[in-house]
């Protein structure tokens, strides 16, 4: 009576919390997603969530069946890298370098989920600031990049992982903390805080100083996230982070959060590879599993649209 694709679908639920995002992750329209969801339940005559909480709740016969789905998706999907590992060889190699600092949050556990996978394949990676990755994935140096920055460049392709609001961290006591969102002129007059990168590779000036024609007073940089949000904290500058690397500080009451700009800035952040490479097993699998890791240990991100 509970097929494959039933599991699947209340695990992606269970995650996203939400029928709409589920929806977006199952490539299905909100519609579908809950016709299956009543078929199945009329299947075992009994509910599985409760309607209209948010987040999600499971009822008693929703919870077993997710316990269910938390020991047979993650061996169904071990078998599929095994039979993939048959049919295309057991070896290959992933080289790849990292254009985001706090990137490696969701990187670490995607790593080492896949090497326990994929033992046999040669993994190294390297932050991307110090050279230009893209180029250097062109030339075969590399084999994959996480970026934000997507360039149009012969025989790359660019696959989402998932977007982002960039927010502008202040210290609780900062006069900037009692508006709704900054514009870009707020910061002219201030110090920001960022990662040691070039200006033109950052959000706060891709996405948003730029196309006002505004720069802060100051510019200091800093390493480590945790160091510039102590700085932010004490009042000594400000801060442009992705809202997922700021949410454990946000709840903790350790600084604020304000969107830049009306509407906000969001990004997306894509696995570029090489065209020729990117239906190799152990590349797909490492997407999918850095995917996966994103959605279950990140908070406020959204299901990307692929490019155009």
């Amino acid at each position: 009576m509970i097929e494959f694709k039933h599991l699947k679908t209340l695990s992606t639920l269970n995650k996203a919390g939400s029928l709409v995002e589920a929806a977006k992750q199952l490539h299905l329209t909100q519609s579908a997603l809950s016709h299956q969801l009543k078929e199945l339940e009329q299947r075992l005559d009994c509910s599985l969530f409760i309607r209209k909480s948010r987040p999600i709740r499971f009822t008693i016969a929703g919870l077993r069946i997710l316990e269910l789905a938390d020991k047979v998706l993650p061996q169904v999907r071990q078998a599929e890298r095994d039979l993939s590992r048959f049919s295309s060889g057991d070896a290959g190699r992933l080289h790849m370098a990292i254009e985001c600092h706090s990137c490696f949050q969701w990187l670490m556990p995607a790593i080492d989920k896949f090497r326990d996978s994929w033992p046999e394949v040669e993994l190294d990676f390297s932050s991307g600031f110090s050279f230009l990755p893209l180029p250097a994935l062109k030339r075969g140096n590399l084999d994959l990049v996480v970026t934000s920055d997507p360039q149009s460049i012969e025989g790359i392709t660019y696959i989402p992982l998932f977007s982002y609001q960039s927010m502008l961290a202040l210290s609780r006591h900062h006069p900037l903390a009692n508006k709704t969102y900054i514009d870009a002129e707020d910061l002219q007059d201030e110090t920001l805080i960022t990662y040691p990168v070039e200006k033109e590779r950052l959000d706060v000036f891709n996405g948003f100083l730029m196309h006002e024609g505004v720069m802060p007073a100051k510019i200091r940089q800093v390493e480590m996230t945790l160091m510039m949000l102590q700085l932010v904290a004490s009042g000594r500058g400000v801060a442009a982070l992705p809202n997922w690397a700021l949410f454990e500080y946000l709840q903790k009451d350790y600084v604020v959060a304000r969107r830049l700009g009306k509407e906000g800035v969001w990004k997306t952040l894509y696995a570029a590879v090489r065209e020729e490479q990117k239906s190799l097993a152990f590349i797909e699998d490492f997407i999918s599993t850095a995917v996966e890791s994103c959605f279950s240990n990140l908070n406020g991100i959204k299901t990307a649209v692929p490019l155009t």
